[in-house]
């Protein structure tokens, strides 16, 4: 990733980046929809349609967004991605409903290192389960004091 790591542990690292998803230059806002494909297209019969992402674009651009990364290298199983990916999830929505939250930005999390097979042999033990969140709880922490120690970072 181009943005350095603002925390990372044996298996995971967080990034974060200032700021809110951009539209694509040069994208023009959605109007709605639309079923004809020449410009003489038909007004709405009424307004009630939003584009969501516009929307949240908008009006969320002081938000937290989250990103996960977990390669197919790092963990073969598909049962295993989506336990890491669901632990990942859990771990910011819990940090975001916290005393301090999230500060706004964009933070991606990433598995940068498989678990041993030898030692989690299932793919969805519980024991995975809890090396998994342990190991997320201990590098949010790291990252939010440091996050607050540097203050707002470039």
């Amino acid at each position: 990733m181009a943005q350095p790591w603002l925390a990372k542990t044996p298996h995971f690292a967080l990034h974060h980046l200032l700021g809110s998803p951009a539209r694509p230059k040069g994208a023009p806002r959605s109007q709605g929809l639309s079923s004809t494909p020449s410009s003489a297209q038909a007004q709405p019969v009424d307004n009630s349609f939003e584009n969501p992402v516009d929307k949240c674009l908008d009006k969320l651009a002081q938000a937290a967004w989250a990103g996960y990364v977990v390669p197919k290298r790092h963990a073969r199983r598909a049962v295993t991605r989506n336990l890491i990916r669901r632990q990942m999830r859990q771990a910011l929505i819990e940090q975001q409903g916290g005393d301090a939250g999230l500060p706004p930005g964009i933070w991606v999390l990433r598995l940068r290192q498989g678990f041993d097979r030898a030692q989690y042999p299932s793919a969805a033990s519980a024991p995975l389960k809890a090396a998994v969140r342990d190991e997320l709880a201990r590098l949010l922490d790291h990252a939010l004091r440091r996050h607050t120690q540097a203050g707002v970072r470039p």
